[in-house]
């Protein structure tokens, strides 16, 4: 009798056996120019992050020389492609259409920086089952997320589409996507095939500047940013995308170790892989060859779809006859994009997701919206509250200010390709409608975003531009000051908009921008208590603000329900317990900084001398918040670490418990961390790793025991010969409240 394993086993055995047999007699019909023509993915023009713009679209399809089309959305325009591609081309296969949804498609949840932060792996799976639902009832059955490079560099804007600097988390959360967005089964008409990107280690940037050179140890890479992309696989991802940068010198796109040895020999990844935007051409600008020799250079490594620059569509025909590449490599690369069409269903029906009705149903539900207010409430950190300033009392007189206060536009965030700003709710307008007309609100902008032209011209593209106030800066600042004089408390809504983070957006000055800091400095002289509302894409330097005001709320970019969410934790009917999960530093010299670094032989405990040790003069090594970090409206006592045994051989589990008590006077949320680590090995180990989480829920005075198992396997790391294993000896686990603070005990563990 079958196991129910091997009953799913076999299932899947003969899927397979079923799809390699379709493929097989579709390929066997096929032309060069059409299997060449698979390959082909070219934008439709509704939405750019390049300059190129494919020509000739419709033309194309109907010979069959386009295998999928991106950057377009909406059943009307998918509707007429399909149908040219169906109908006209001469094998009739359908095509595959792909967009940017990042976090959210028409309801748009907080970037990505931001949801993790909710270290909540229901809600982020669940924002992206909305976003699935709501793109394929646009057409939409491919989509270019999940982001899960690692990043320790906030300069690098494209930091705010990730989830921050820890791999173990980072992997969490590229699971829970990629189960989100691809559901059980991809045939479903609201199931959306998931691109796992930027394969791989994006995030590494030199000096955080976009698309620059990336070059790490192998020991770094397999331990630190390799994880979360393997999440991904083992979760099921159906494509992947290659990135910009250089790994070992090669560039990404070109790289056949990555693409072919890692991926899909050690990994076993049977999907395809599509270039970024005009990869495949920048391979030249890297310094390996004219169009034709980068193409097939390409092709050979293991990339199966060129994204928009047509460098496969036009020379590998060419390179076939001249022996550049071999008739096998295309037909592997056209078999993996058939097989992702049949995976999804497209050859049974390729109209699954088109339907004008699921269309008008599925947007912005207020289903969508309350799961976008519920996750941007969560993903909120509470940096600073002196002397519990906030919650704010639901009466008197609040002066609300900034260029972010009465704002529709830069609610949603970066990387926002079919949400409509006019639909999300404003910050004045979010209090107004959760606290009414209890409380009276006097408004005055403050400042402009910006008032630097290299920031303001850099900051906006694609014709957007930065909605100006046109008087003088002091004119502005001294209407803020007056109206801050007659209220009670001031809220200063502050920060970046929504194009300083994100792709193609790297700062070398991360604090908050100059305009509005001098709006803060003649707030904090009136004397009134001030509330930082901060958005923000990245960690940002706030030393000066950490000193200065009485609270900070970081709300990232919160999405379509913005103005609700901040109100709702602004008057205390939330408290925040979100948690950072990339550091803040103190100063731009300290980057890059993350709680997982190695020891040094000479380290600065801050104690004592410091010449000849690890430190700078003018400036504490440790950074103004550290990774974890989060305050709540309560807060949160923890007991010691208790641990079942303190001496362990072979596979033995250990479970490690500690009591977390709620010492405030409200119910509050706590997320409870556990670090280990490894004080001697073979190598020098990071100081500490996350290994558990898990997030608490207690009432004024409770207290739960939280208990995690820890196995071998949370002890294991590459070595210097790149082999995944533990080694036998002392390890010291570590539970608190953030990656600084925490409970420590020790425990021996024999092999």
């Amino acid at each position: 009798m079958l196991s129910p394993f091997s009953f799913v086993s076999a299932q899947l055995k003969t899927s397979d056996a079923k799809m390699e047999a379709f493929v097989n007699g579709l390929m066997s019909k096929m032309t060069l120019d059409e299997k060449i023509g698979q390959l082909n993915l070219v934008t439709g023009g509704q939405s750019v992050t390049g300059s190129a713009v494919n020509k000739d679209i419709e033309a194309k399809i109907g010979k069959g020389n386009i295998g999928g089309i991106f950057g377009v959305w909406g059943t009307n325009y998918i509707k007429k492609a399909q149908e040219i591609a169906v109908n006209n081309s001469r094998l009739h296969i359908p095509l595959i259409f792909g967009l940017d949804v990042i976090h959210g498609h028409r309801t748009i949840f907080p970037i990505p920086l931001g949801m993790s932060a909710t270290w909540d792996m229901a809600l982020i799976q669940r924002s992206a089952r909305i976003a699935a639902t709501e793109a394929t009832g646009e057409g939409i059955n491919w989509v270019f997320s999940p982001m899960v490079d690692i990043a320790r560099d906030p300069r690098w804007g494209r930091i705010s589409e990730g989830s921050g600097e820890d791999p173990w988390l980072g992997s969490q959360i590229a699971r829970a996507m990629i189960k989100g967005y691809q559901g059980n089964d991809m045939t479903k008409s609201d199931a959306v095939m998931a691109c796992v990107k930027h394969f791989a280690l994006y995030g590494g940037a030199e000096a955080g500047r976009e698309y620059n050179t990336v070059d790490m140890s192998l020991i770094k890479m397999y331990q630190d940013y390799l994880p979360p992309y393997k999440a991904a696989l083992d979760a099921g991802a159906g494509s992947f995308m290659s990135s910009f940068n250089t790994i070992n010198g090669v560039p990404a796109t070109a790289n056949r170790w990555l693409l072919t040895d890692l991926l899909r020999k050690q990994w076993g990844f049977k999907g395809f892989v599509v270039s970024d935007y005009t990869a495949v051409n920048e391979l030249s600008a890297h310094g390996l060859g004219d169009l034709q020799t980068v193409s097939a250079l390409a092709l050979k490594a293991g990339l199966d779809m060129d994204m928009v620059g047509e460098g496969f569509l036009t020379t590998l025909k060419k390179s076939l006859k001249e022996g550049k590449v071999t008739q096998a490599e295309i037909d592997q690369a056209c078999r993996r994009v058939l097989e992702a069409k049949y995976k999804l269903g497209l050859f049974a029906n390729p109209y699954k997701s088109i339907s004008a009705d699921v269309e008008a149903k599925a947007e912005m539900t207020d289903a969508n919206r309350k799961a976008a207010r519920e996750t941007a409430e969560h993903s909120f950190v509470l940096l600073k509250n002196k002397g519990n300033i906030l919650p704010l009392k639901k009466s008197g007189t609040i002066a609300l200010v900034g260029p972010l206060a009465d704002n529709h536009s830069e609610m949603l965030g970066t990387w926002v390709v079919a949400g409509d700003p006019r639909k999300s709710v404003s910050v004045i307008d979010g209090i107004k409608n959760v606290v009414g007309n209890d409380v009276n609100i006097l408004y005055a902008r403050g400042s402009n975003f910006t008032d630097d032209s290299l920031l303001n011209e850099r900051s906006w593209f694609f014709g957007m531009r930065q909605i100006k106030d046109k008087r003088p800066a002091q004119e502005m600042i001294d209407e803020a000051v007056e109206t801050a004089k007659k209220a009670d408390v001031v809220v200063a809504v502050v920060g970046e908009s929504a194009n300083m983070s994100g792709e193609s957006s790297s700062r070398s000055d991360i604090t908050i921008p100059e305009t509005q800091r001098e709006l803060l400095k003649a707030l904090a002289k009136t004397g009134k208590p001030v509330v930082i509302v901060l958005f923000n894409g990245r960690p940002l330097a706030l030393t000066w603000e950490d000193k200065t005001f009485d609270a900070i709320l970081d709300v990232w970019a919160p999405g379509t329900e913005a103005g609700n969410a901040i109100a709702d934790v602004l008057f205390g009917n939330y408290n925040p317990a979100g948690k950072i999960t990339a550091t803040f530093p103190r100063s731009v010299g300290q980057i890059p900084i993350y709680y997982n670094h190695k020891n040094t032989g000479r380290p600065f405990d801050g104690k004592g001398p410091a010449k000849f040790k690890s430190d700078y003069l003018d400036i504490s090594n440790d950074p103004l918040y550290p990774f974890g970090y989060g305050l709540s409206y309560t807060s949160f006592s923890y007991g010691d670490v208790k641990l079942s045994k303190t001496n362990l051989k072979g596979n033995e589990k250990l479970t490690a418990t500690v009591s977390v008590t709620n010492a405030g006077k409200v119910a509050g949320e706590e997320v409870v961390q556990l670090y280990i680590s490894d004080p001697v090995a073979s190598i020098s180990r990071s100081v500490k790793e996350l290994k558990g989480f898990k997030k608490i829920s207690l009432q004024p005075g409770e207290q739960k025991e939280v208990s995690f198992t820890i196995t071998p396997d949370d002890l294991k790391f590459y070595n210097t010969q790149l082999k995944y294993d533990w080694e036998p000896g002392k390890f010291v686990v570590e539970i608190g409240t953030n990656s600084a603070e925490t409970r420590s005990a020790s425990v021996q563990w024999t092999k």
